[in-house]
């Protein structure tokens, strides 16, 4: 089943309102002449989770080619969920996450729910919660991304997000852009190859003054040699997206941070479209 941007026409058309041209084109298209453009703004690429190699090397050729934003060296950081021990190590509450390399020894909670899932992933592709019965289903899903090649994270599953779901917070140009929040994504026997929801209910939200200072801790906490990739001439962090759940202590933690492709939710919050289409603009520039 396709999955169809609903932002796309609406940015393109702004762009062009602005006095942009914009052109909407396939990252993996051999006949694109990346050089042309003055710069490449990767927006809904969501098939790259099963081709990352691939899809980093085209950003690395791409940023040697034009602006790219966000830069490869955002892409090569942010595509591999291993960024999140990056982030817990410089003291941003996120997620607890054990990661289980093919060849690791497996272990698996007996107390409480879990979620497993890979470090490159996207639309909770290959993610399935489980209960500690329900062991053995687990470790064929783990057997079967081994031997796919595929890192896996292991996570305790926050019975909150049933409660306050999970929280995006969106920025753009440096600055904070709006917020939205869905409900639970994993529900309860749902195999983790099976068809998922990846937004289910979403909604506007009003963003906490505590939500809003764990997402500025995790941006502040992208390494420096990332954030300042490739130099004065690139736009840095043009975009980012952080998404938030309670933990058992009810503050927030980060669950992802992304900062590839994230999908803006301009559809949900269209106020935002010409501060989105000005920024581009001016990273073009």
């Amino acid at each position: 089943m396709a999955i169809v941007d609903r932002d796309l026409p609406a940015l393109q058309e702004a762009l062009e309102d602005a006095g942009a041209q914009a052109v909407v084109a396939y990252w993996d298209d051999p006949e694109v002449d990346w050089a042309a453009f003055d710069l490449v703004l990767i927006r809904s690429t969501w098939d790259y989770s099963g081709r990352v190699a691939e899809f980093v090397a085209w950003a690395e050729l791409c940023g040697k080619l034009t602006r790219l934003a966000n830069p490869a060296d955002v892409v090569r950081w942010n595509t591999d969920k291993r960024y999140l021990g990056d982030l817990a190590a410089a003291g941003v509450p996120v997620v607890p996450t054990r990661y289980v390399a093919p060849g690791d020894t497996v272990e698996l909670p007996a107390d409480h729910e879990f979620v497993v899932k890979p470090t490159t992933g996207a639309g909770a592709r290959l993610a399935a919660r489980y209960t500690p019965g329900e062991r053995e289903t687990a470790e064929r899903q783990l057997a079967r991304m081994h031997a796919e090649g595929l890192t896996a994270m292991v996570q305790p599953y926050l019975r909150n997000v049933d409660v306050t779901g999970e929280r995006a917070l969106q920025f753009f140009g440096g600055r904070f852009l709006h917020a939205s929040r869905k409900g639970a994504v994993l529900e309860p026997g749902v195999p983790y190859d099976g068809t998922k929801v990846s937004h289910p209910r979403l909604q506007d939200w009003e963003v906490t003054p505590a939500e809003l200072v764990v997402a500025e801790r995790a941006l502040a906490a992208v390494p420096d040699a990332v954030a300042a990739a490739g130099g004065s001439g690139d736009p840095g962090l043009l975009y980012a997206r952080v998404d938030l759940v309670d933990g058992d202590d009810g503050e927030p933690r980060v669950m992802e941070l992304e900062l590839v492709e994230p999908n803006l939710f301009l559809w949900l919050h269209p106020q935002s479209l010409h501060v989105v289409a000005e920024a581009v603009i001016r990273a073009a520039r």
